[in-house]
């Protein structure tokens, strides 16, 4: 049954779940998690595209886009490449009050919030320690001021190995000169509240695509400036004097990571692509469209107002005054002519039941209205039937 059961075994060894220090660190979960559920969503949507008939080139780039800014907003958030450095270190000390040397790789890996420090040792040229597996991943964090101090204090109490404590002094000392850590800590501070705005335009934009395109490319512009404001607050932020850490004739120096080139790459592809749906509207109105809209394929312009209208409305010639004259008095015809029309209509109402009219029309009352009574007496003089004159005993 071997190859069934050994899995997470160490030779032969029962299996180890509790201890989080028996392996090291292959990479970041959190950042795993987002990747795998962005994937997740982009597969489900690539399996009904085939089903998609109309705006399917817009579909696909709106989509594709969307999925893509929304997962380096929380993938480079929680990241650990904004600043990195990396070099071989040749015959390193190992712990202190002690002669053992190794030959390693450490990397450093600084985040908006913290900074990994990472160990490895190399098999070759490594000759005074005769186990060369080690392996350290170690974070240091910097939410609050002073978090730093406690994390590096922390270290030094858990015997961590020189070279990552030398790296995190660089960090947590905050004198003579040593200010590498409060600018790290003010430029991540900066660019999480930024990349936090973005991601609140980022669900605006995606709900003004569903209902009006027009503005959710408006709001793909404003996200765009917000994700290439982040990066390049990130830049500016960062210390005047670069880091350079110095460890036994190896020396790190650090570069931009791929977090920041992420951010600027996802923010200027948002500012160009809302750039192109704005003019693209701008030339044909209500033209772009996803089938993602509310009201796509709906038999009339779907975003159509009055005011649009009048504004494309083709003008007028003003007519010549004698025109203007002609008009004016052929208004005056016709309605003098409604005046009579309906005063005829009026006179003449009911006539499919005079008698009936008639009976309603004249009051039995004692009292007289002559001017009502005249009226009906006109009335009567027009439309004179034999049973007019018919008279009712009571």
């Amino acid at each position: 049954m071997k190859g069934w059961f050994d899995a997470f075994r160490e030779e032969g060894g029962p299996t180890l779940y509790a201890y989080h220090n028996r392996t090291a660190v292959a990479a970041d979960v959190p950042a795993l998690a987002l990747l795998l559920a962005a994937l997740t969503l982009y597969l489900a949507f690539l399996a009904i595209f085939p089903g998609i008939r109309k705006e399917r080139f817009s579909t696909f780039t709106v989509v594709t886009l969307s999925l893509f800014v929304g997962t380096v907003i929380l993938v480079c958030k929680h990241g650990s490449s904004w600043h990195v450095a990396g070099a071989r270190v040749a015959r390193a000390a190992y712990r202190a009050f002690s002669a053992e040397r190794l030959d390693c790789w450490l990397a450093v890996h600084v985040g908006l919030g913290h900074v990994n420090v990472t160990l490895t040792a190399l098999s070759w040229g490594n000759t005074s320690i005769g186990d060369p597996g080690v392996d350290y991943n170690e974070q240091f964090r910097w939410e609050e001021a002073g978090a730093i101090q406690d994390w590096y204090r922390a270290g030094l109490t858990r015997g961590l190995p020189y070279p990552v404590l030398s790296v995190a002094e660089h960090f947590a000392v905050q004198h003579e000169g040593f200010e590498w850590g409060a600018k790290y800590r003010a430029a991540g501070y900066t660019t999480a509240t930024l990349l936090w705005t973005a991601l609140a335009l980022w669900l605006l934009m995606n709900l003004l695509l569903v209902v009006v395109p027009r503005y959710g490319a408006y709001a793909m512009v404003s996200l765009g400036v917000t994700l290439c404001a982040a990066a390049g607050g990130y830049w500016a932020s960062l210390p005047n004097a670069p880091l350079i850490v110095r460890l036994d004739g190896a020396m790190l120096f650090f570069s931009l990571g791929w977090c920041f080139w992420l951010v600027l790459i996802a923010g200027s592809s948002c500012v160009l692509v809302g750039l192109f749906i704005a003019i693209l509207d701008l030339i044909w109105p209500h033209r772009f469209s996803t089938v993602l809209e509310v009201d796509y394929d709906t038999p009339y312009d779907r975003h159509v107002l009055i005011v649009d209208s009048r504004q494309r409305a083709r003008p007028q010639m003003q007519a010549s005054l004698p025109t203007r004259i002609l008009r004016r008095l052929s208004s005056k015809t016709r309605e003098n002519e409604g005046q009579v029309s309906m005063s005829v209509v009026n006179e003449s109402r009911g006539r499919d039941n005079p008698a009936f009219q008639h009976e309603q029309r004249k009051p039995n009352s004692p009292w007289r209205y002559p001017l009502f009574r005249r009226q009906l007496d006109r009335y009567d003089s027009l439309n004179f039937y034999p049973y007019n004159h018919i008279c009712v005993l009571f």
